[in-house]
Order: C-alpha cells, then structure tokens, then sequence
C-alpha cells in the first residue's frame, strides 16, 4: 500500500502558502532534490573543485558564488567522492546556505549557532569570517554533538569550538556575549517530509508542532539574552507551520520592544512574505519582513527571520 502525506498536514499547506503554488509544492514531496553543494574556501577553491568533479558537470547557482547543483543520480557519486571526503566541498542545501548569507557573519566577530550540529552552517559562518573570530557551536544531543566535531575537523573550522550543552541555558550562561546568533531551532521538519521515506512524517501531528513550539519559545529567548545589544539574531526551521515560525517570533517581539525585524529580500522567486495572521492568531505587521523560501526541485522549505536587537 502506498503512503499517503498526512490530510491534515496538506489541508494546512494549502492555507499557509500561496494557492498558485501549492500543487508544485506538493508535488516537490513525491520527488527527490538535485543535490547542491557549496565549495569549501577553508580547505580548497572553485577551480580546484570544477576541475576534479568535472565529470559531473555542475550546474552554478548565479545569484551564489561557489554554489553549484548536479543531478539527482549523481549524488551518490558526489558523497563518496574523493572531493568530498576530503572536505573541498559540503553537500548542502541552498536554503540552508542562504540563511547563513542572510546572518551576513564578519571577521572578527564572536558567533552563536545554538543548534548547530551536524555542522554545515556553522562552517559556512567559520568560511564567512575567514577563519578569524570566535565562534561557539551548541548541541545537546551526544550523538549529533560528536557528530558535528567531526564534521568541524574534517572540514576545517579551526575557530569554531563546540559545547555539549543545553543552548536553554546558554542565555543565562553567557548574556550579551555574542553579536550574532544564528538560531535553526528544532522542528517538525515538515519540509524534509518525503514521501518515499514514511518515517519522515509518520509521527507528524498538530501535537508535535505544540511541543517544537514550546521548546522554540524558550531557545528563542535563550537566543536573545546571549546577545548583544546592537547585534542580530537569525532564526529558522525547516516547518512550514507558523506556530513554529510566525508565532515564536511574534513571542519574543512582545516580550522585549527593542527587537525590530529586518525586511529579508532574496533573489529567488519561489520566496514567500511572512504571515501577519494564522488561524484567530494576528502577529505583528513587521512579520512580513520575514521569509519563506518555498520546496522546489532544488531548494528545501525554510522558514527565516532576521532580527535586531535595538541598543
């Protein structure tokens, strides 16, 4: 018997995003993903990389240097390729890079990722600062904590170090520490959902979205109160559901008036504003600034807000 996505689940879809859009967004759940990467400035450069994964001939993505995309039965040649293994390239997707581009990370700064294994945006950050700064990466989980070591050494982050913590406390542990955050909290994972791997949301329910939301809420907070004044904190999920995008801003913009969302612009059109209302819910009207990046066939749905936090 085939699977079938969760009624619910698509009913829901169909309110969240543009209604022109939604069969090709459900449709991007019943196909695979070309798989992209990004070229490793800390350990190789883009010629190097072109030249020995030519047989593959990637594809650029235009509006990202060193981003490029192959087909999809490639992408079992590009992870066990010699390339990879030796950390010239990460496998990742493009929404994920494009919220780190949004962080905009500086040399020189002192970063915060608070959830940060298996690692790649946290070395996208160590990239952007060419090596020069501090960088702390969170992680409570043994497994994905030791995980994202790895993945830091194979790949070169040689100014990340990393915590075997709970990034709930991390606020308390260190307030106004960082001048940037970068916050990819913990989620339903509503946009890795694929039909061909059941286990992806056989345990999805309105229920899970409520218990994301409520450990978002308080790493959100966490998140904030490790910041500093003047600095920004990015956050995002891999949910579609507003209760874990819209809402959790929305809660943390009540609980302190000196943050103020940024207007995200991307140069992608399958983008979506935030929502200002979701079911009897209204959310500040500065939540348009925030953005969804809608599934296609070669992004994975994302969800991002930018926020500053006004001195």
């Amino acid at each position: 018997m085939e699977s079938k996505l969760p009624e619910e689940f698509l009913k829901r879809l169909s309110l969240i995003v543009p209604k022109r859009k939604f069969s090709e967004i459900k449709q991007s759940f019943y196909f695979p993903k070309k798989p992209t990467f990004r070229v490793n400035l800390l350990k190789s450069n883009t010629a190097e990389v072109l030249e020995e994964l030519k047989e593959l001939n990637p594809k650029k993505i235009p509006q990202l240097d060193g981003v490029f995309f192959v087909e999809e039965d490639q992408k079992e040649f590009l992870s066990r390729s010699k390339t990879f293994l030796e950390g010239k390239i990460y496998i990742q997707n493009i929404s994920s890079i494009l919220a780190v581009e949004i962080l905009d990370p500086k040399p020189n700064e002192t970063i915060l990722d608070l959830a940060a294994a298996p690692g790649g945006k946290t070395l996208l950050i160590a990239q952007k600062m060419k090596n020069q700064g501090k960088i702390s990466a969170v992680e409570p989980k043994k497994d994905r904590f030791f995980r994202l070591k790895r993945n830091i050494e194979t790949f070169g982050g040689e100014i990340i170090k990393t915590y075997n913590k709970d990034g709930r406390a991390i606020g308390k542990i260190c307030p106004l520490m960082f001048d940037k955050v970068l916050l990819d909290a913990p989620c339903s994972s509503e946009a890795k959902f694929h039909i061909k791997n059941p286990k992806s949301f056989a345990y999805w329910s309105k229920r899970k979205i409520k218990e994301s939301q409520k450990l978002q809420k308080r790493l959100i907070l966490s998140a904030w109160n490790s910041l500093k004044a003047g600095g920004v904190l990015l956050y995002s999920t891999c949910s579609f559901a507003p209760e874990e995008n819209e809402e959790v801003v929305n809660f943390l913009l009540q609980k302190d008036p000196k943050a103020k969302l940024e207007k995200i612009t991307l140069e992608f059109e399958n983008t979506q504003r935030g929502l200002k209302s979701w079911e009897k819910k209204s959310f500040d009207e500065s939540l348009e600034n925030s953005l969804r990046i809608l599934p296609n066939e070669i992004f994975d749905g994302f969800f991002i807000a930018k926020i500053l936090k006004e001195k």
